[in-house]
């Protein structure tokens, strides 16, 4: 695989900083690291999906390719009656996240792992999955991404993609059509749309 943010072990030499961020109308501090996805501070896909996603009051949350770990820790915050996992493939992101989970004071509800997608998470069911995909990955590994967190979530479960248009926003949105009954878009901004496919029974 290409080295990446994706990648397991990233080959950029570390440069590790901190950056804020004010989420769901609090603010957090993130310790970031060179080798893994906006390094610089929390991006505004990351951000919508942050501030779109409605997230249940209990149950399971899951931060699917969580990076240094914005989204799960900001879940962890504003859903306090929810366990949070984090997964990644990129150690040093998971390394930051685990660090950052405990500087923001919700180490004790948030579970990180190491993972390809789903690879260690087998029998896991969630009611609720987030995910930034890793676009320059390829197509292949982010549909792949859908279909497992789409075969992971509980009945009445829920997943929320942010996507830009211009980076594969239709195809991926056709994909999740063929996977989700019932889809659909939750938020268009700044050429960012939020993408919220529900599992319902068959």
């Amino acid at each position: 695989m290409i080295d990446h943010y994706y990648s397991k072990n990233p080959g950029a030499a570390s440069h590790k900083q901190v950056v804020t961020s004010v989420l769901k109308g609090k603010t957090f501090r993130f310790l970031t690291d060179a080798g893994v996805f906006s390094k610089r501070g929390v991006d505004f896909g990351t951000r919508l999906l942050i501030e779109t996603a409605e997230l249940p009051e209990k149950g399971t949350i899951l931060d699917l390719g969580c990076g240094y770990g914005p989204v799960g820790i900001a879940c962890a915050q504003a859903a306090p009656g929810c366990r949070v996992t984090m997964v990644d493939p990129n150690r040093r992101a998971l390394e930051l996240a685990s660090q950052n989970a405990k500087e923001n004071g919700v180490d004790q509800r948030v579970e990180v792992l190491e993972s390809d997608g789903f690879q260690e998470l087998q029998e896991r069911r969630f009611d609720c999955v987030l995910t930034n995909p890793p676009i320059r990955a390829g197509k292949e590994i982010v549909y792949r991404l859908f279909r497992e967190a789409r075969d992971h979530l509980k009945p009445g479960g829920a997943l929320w993609v942010v996507i830009r248009k211009q980076q594969g926003g239709p195809s991926a949105k056709k994909e999740l059509e063929s996977l989700f009954r019932r889809l659909e878009t939750a938020q268009k901004k700044k050429g960012y749309w939020i993408l919220h496919g529900l599992r319902v029974e068959e």
